[in-house]
């Protein structure tokens, strides 16, 4: 990310506004890029990682893993940065063809299909919960082993259900616990997750 000097000054004063906290220096620099992305600080208490997802998520990265994501406006708001970095490749569940089905939406199919092409991948789902409901599902019947799960969408009937059921599943994840999320909030974590992982292997490449 360019940075400019009003972004450096909102930084320092979600720094003020936050004080002490128990996130590891990594984890912090994500928690940051969402309150800076949605200025909404709740997120500080919302945002929740399991053991070692940044370091797998890091370097599931530096591999080059496949990244599955829900909808369009993850796509958009990640691929920039991708590219211009480990060149991971971007797929999304919303614009890949499957056949007409009534039991799932479209981004769930989409997803579950590309799930099942890439089962490592990194998956990220900003706005579908059906879309994440379809991926756990896989992981439960260990079609699919993830290197790490993103899952922020918002809901009110089924969210917190489908993000319980994902953290039982010892996948690498980071989630929204309640009610909020949206596909800005996926957007800034993979964005901040992208900026720690080529700070700690990119530049080894070059």
């Amino acid at each position: 990310m360019e940075w400019h000097i009003t972004d450096a000054q909102s930084l320092a004063i979600i720094d003020q506004e936050i004080g002490d906290h128990v996130f590891s220096p990594a984890e912090y620099e994500i928690v940051r890029r969402v309150i800076y992305d949605t200025a909404d600080f709740e997120y500080k208490s919302l945002i929740a990682f399991s053991e070692r997802s940044l370091q797998s998520g890091a370097a599931a990265l530096a591999s080059r893993t496949t990244i599955v994501v829900d909808v369009p406006m993850v796509q958009v708001g990640i691929v920039a940065h991708t590219q211009s970095t480990f060149a991971n490749p971007v797929y999304c569940g919303l614009e890949t063809i499957t056949r007409p089905q009534k039991e799932k939406t479209q981004t769930a199919w989409g997803l579950q299909t590309l799930a099942k092409r890439y089962p490592e991948a990194i998956f990220v789902i900003g706005q579908s919960q059906t879309a994440l409901t379809a991926l756990v599902e896989l992981i439960e019947a260990e079609e699919v082993r993830p290197a790490l799960v993103i899952g922020t969408p918002a809901g009110f009937v089924g969210a917190d259900v489908a993000k319980a059921r994902l953290k039982d599943s010892l996948i690498p994840h980071i989630c929204i616990n309640g009610q909020k999320g949206s596909s800005v909030v996926a957007v800034a974590i993979v964005n901040g997750l992208v900026d720690l992982a080529w700070q700690a292997y990119g530049r080894e490449d070059n």
